[in-house]
């Protein structure tokens, strides 16, 4: 088991931490393509073209150099051509991960540390935060952004033409169909979700939405001048989220997967490959690649339930174990001064905000007061991250242990509250960090429900877990009982950073959002000059853990509802 670096660490000192084959090109993808000439125009530019790529759960194992049983030439080659992040850390949920990648603070300074942004609440990034798109802007780059938004559409300032993107395609909620992008909040509560710029896009109904947000990126590198000016694409595919859909041909090669939710959702994932394919392809084609940085990640870990796989670490998406939280992650660009290796440093998402800031040339003022590092040295030429400890999240509303006390944090820290932390070596998980089950890939179908709980619930039930996650990222030799001190230590970090938590945001669902009510289709409801009115249900001044939570029905409703989803069902 590795030596934690925190051994030697006095409580003072702790809380002073600042802490390919090239042949699965679809004739139905790439247009009008000449031949395979790469063109490479002009003096290269500075400073680089950036696009960032995040898949929408893709566990840890559904990724072909992780030895999966899902075939990923494209993103293999790229990855190993690269830098490989094999020590990457996202969030258990696709709100919280986007909001750090936006504004590269943790969600208990944007008030989003609970569950997702539902399509019914009035919420959305807080308005006083300074995006990366808006940063990137100030620097001189066109900003576009294609695919899943989920950041809150309640008011137009919300959507993403307000936050920073130059233009926006895409999908404004969590999941909408793949082909005819109906999206659903509840029974009855459907309505259309396909957005161009801050209109509805009413005629693009019918076309794969991996294919439709593929050809949109390479329109906009085809009419974009490289020279010219810097261009920064976030590419948020809906892939591979629930539902399983995508055309027949992609199927047909797992055909010999028997588990029929794999066989979909490796479907998917191979769509995507190929979609990655024709990005870098357009990239070579009109003049971007040899000054561009392409950054891939997903945005939480994957969901057994509905075919993916984090095999073999524990848990899944929704859940604070490393399976929830460990990502895919890799940067391919002919910049990078180290190549073709695979990098232990420690990299969170809200790490990209300053790095990319950083590449384009902007000063440290530009990120002041983020909670993210500027890794690019680490990540390029091999030195040590300057991160050392990442809090994963402290959420005060989600289901409190029945375990846990304050007595069990040694008078540091109610233990019922769901929170997870890592320093150095050391992961420290309390209250309920979500279903904590080893799922190995399924090969069966019609696998019995029971196996799945094989695992689960094997120990006393607990409030408190301490792992060595360097000597056992599988999370399986539980220390919380042999090494109190480092457990004190992790739990006075908590409270360090939940003295600087803002209030939760998760206010009421509201009925005015209601499509049938707005033509027909997910959109902004409130007027701009309507006053918020946050119904906060957590003061972070509020010191007695002990003091119930005084919810409305309506709360109790929604806060019983997410614990569902985290759990199950997201």
């Amino acid at each position: 088991m590795a030596t934690s670096a925190l051994t030697g660490f006095s409580m003072m000192s702790l809380l002073s931490l600042g802490y390919l084959t090239w042949d699965m090109m679809s004739p139905n993808q790439v247009e009008n393509e000449p031949d395979q000439t790469f063109v490479d125009r002009s003096p290269v530019p500075q400073p680089p073209h950036i696009l960032f790529i995040m898949t929408d759960d893709q566990g840890f194992n559904d990724i072909g150099y992780h030895s999966s049983d899902i075939r990923t030439p494209v993103l293999d080659k790229l990855a190993a051509d690269g830098v490989k992040l094999e020590n990457y850390y996202i969030q258990p949920i696709c709100t919280p991960s986007r909001s750090q990648l936006i504004t590269g603070r943790y969600q208990i300074h944007t008030g989003l540390q609970h569950s997702i942004i539902r399509p019914r609440q009035p919420n959305c990034l807080p308005f006083d935060q300074v995006t990366l798109p808006q940063r990137l802007q100030e620097l001189g780059y066109s900003t576009h952004m294609v695919g899943k938004w989920h950041l809150g559409f309640y008011k137009k300032e919300c959507l993403p033409t307000r936050r920073g993107f130059d233009t926006y395609f895409g999908s404004l909620t969590g999941s909408v169909n793949y082909y005819t992008y109906d999206s659903c909040d509840g029974p009855g509560m459907c309505g259309f979700d396909l957005h161009e710029g801050e209109s509805v896009a009413w005629g693009q109904s019918g076309k794969y939405s991996t294919h439709l947000y593929t050809q949109r990126v390479r329109k906009i590198l085809a009419t974009h001048d490289p020279q010219s000016q810097p261009l920064f694409i976030f590419l948020s595919f809906q892939a591979v989220h629930t539902p399983l859909q995508s055309p027949r041909e992609y199927i047909y090669p797992y055909r010999g997967l028997e588990n029929v939710a794999r066989r979909k959702y490796a479907a998917m994932v191979s769509a995507v490959d190929e979609a990655v394919r024709n990005i870098t392809y357009a990239l070579r084609k009109y003049g971007y690649y040899q000054n561009s940085v392409i950054i891939f990640s997903t945005d939480n870990g994957g969901q057994p339930l509905s075919g993916g796989s984090n095999w073999p670490l524990r848990g899944r998406k929704g859940t604070y174990w490393e399976g929830g939280v460990r990502g895919l992650g890799f940067v391919h660009s002919p910049l990078l001064r180290k190549k073709k290796r695979v990098s232990k440093a420690l990299v969170h998402i809200t790490d990209w905000y300053p790095t990319l800031v950083g590449l384009a040339g902007g000063n440290e003022s530009l990120t002041e007061g983020v909670d993210g590092y500027d890794v690019w040295e680490a990540i390029s030429e091999g030195k040590e991250s300057p991160r050392l400890e990442i809090l994963h999240n402290i959420d005060p509303l989600y289901n409190h242990a029945r375990s846990g006390s304050l007595q069990k944090g040694y008078g540091i820290w109610n233990t019922a509250v769901q929170a997870s932390i890592r320093a150095g070596d050391w992961k420290l998980l309390t209250g309920d960090p979500g279903y904590g089950d080893w799922t190995p890939p399924q090969m069966l179908p019609g696998f019995p429900g029971g196996w799945w709980n094989l695992e689960r619930h094997t120990e006393p039930r607990k409030s408190v877990w301490l792992f060595n996650i360097s000597g056992d990222p599988y999370e399986r030799y539980d220390l919380s009982e042999q090494r109190p001190d480092v457990v004190k230590e992790l739990l006075a970090r908590l409270v360090y950073y939940n003295r600087t938590a803002v209030p939760v945001r998760y206010p009421s669902e509201d009925q005015r959002a209601d499509p049938h009510l707005n033509g027909g289709a997910w959109g902004p409801w409130v007027g701009d000059e309507e006053e918020d009115s946050w119904d906060s249900v957590y003061q972070k001044k509020n010191k007695n853990w002990k003091t119930k939570l005084k919810l409305s029905k309506s709360r109790s409703f929604f806060r019983r509802l997410n614990t569902r989803i985290m759990s199950n069902r997201i």
